[in-house]
Parts: C-alpha cells; structure tokens; sequence
C-alpha cells in the first residue's frame, strides 16, 4: 500500500510541528518551505489537518501553525484512516469497472491488508515518530527566508 502524496506531507507538517517549543509557532509557507513542499499543497494539506483538529492557525502578528494536543497524542492509525479517506486499494469500482468484482476474492484479502496496515499504526502517535533520531533532524531545518526581515523560524 502506498500512501498519497497529500498524507505524506500531512504527516511531514505534523511531525515538524510536533519538535516545536511551547509558544512557537510557523507559518506554512515556513513549514512547506522547511519539508521542501510547494505551498499550495502544504496550504491544502493544513486546512484539511486544521478541519481535522490537528493543526491549530492563529491569524495575524504573532499567528502561525501549531500542533494541538490531539494532533501530538492521537492514534496515527486513525489519523492516516482520515486522511487516506474511504477507499479500496484497488480500482474495483473505477470506469470501467472490474468484471471479476462480483466474485473477487482479491478486493477482500486487499481490504485485509489494508485494514491490518492501519492496525500497525494504531499505538503510535505523531509525538512518537519524533523521537530520536528524527525530533533532532526535523529541528536542523530551517526554512528558506520567505517573508519580511525579523520573522523566521526558530532552528
């Protein structure tokens, strides 16, 4: 199974978000710009983190990304459930749709697998992934200056 690009960076902004101190916040243009992703998907992919309560953004002087509690001690498991969506792992149902679907045992023994991918990482956190030797990775990057002088994020 293969996750799609949108969970990758979900995971990605979470678990750089996660290696920051209290109070400190970054905006998404430093967090795409510190995971080495377009700002239009990271934009993207925070407003769906932020709608599943992940991601908190504050507006305005002093706003930024931070991550909240649940995003930091919730279930990864259910996490990439939410954001990988519904689905088969194969395109049973796509145009056109398959002719062994009716009789498949595949789409069953595949949903299986799929099911038990997610079980795996049911007892891990985002909190757990930044553990060493990844938390002091995530915090050497840096974003590439972006915005006026005097706003960057802490290393």
């Amino acid at each position: 199974m293969r996750l799609t690009k949108r969970t990758d960076i979900a995971l990605r902004i979470a678990m750089r978000l996660a290696v920051l101190e209290d109070g400190v916040s970054l905006t998404t243009q430093e967090v795409a710009d510190s995971i080495a992703v377009p700002y239009s998907h990271a934009a993207k992919v925070v407003a769906r983190l932020c709608h599943l309560g992940v991601v908190e953004a504050r507006r305005g002087s002093g706003g930024g990304l931070t991550l909240t509690r649940a995003g930091r001690t919730g279930s990864l498991g259910a996490l990439v459930r939410d954001l990988e969506g519904a689905g088969d792992v194969a395109g049973c149902e796509e145009s056109p749709a398959c002719p062994l679907r009716a009789a498949c045992l595949l789409r069953g023994a595949l949903r299986q697998a799929q099911e038990q991918f997610y079980a795996a990482l049911d007892h891990l956190s985002v909190g757990d992934l930044v553990a060493s030797p990844t938390g002091p990775v995530l915090l050497a990057l840096s974003p590439r200056p972006s915005g006026p002088p005097g706003r960057s994020a802490p290393a």
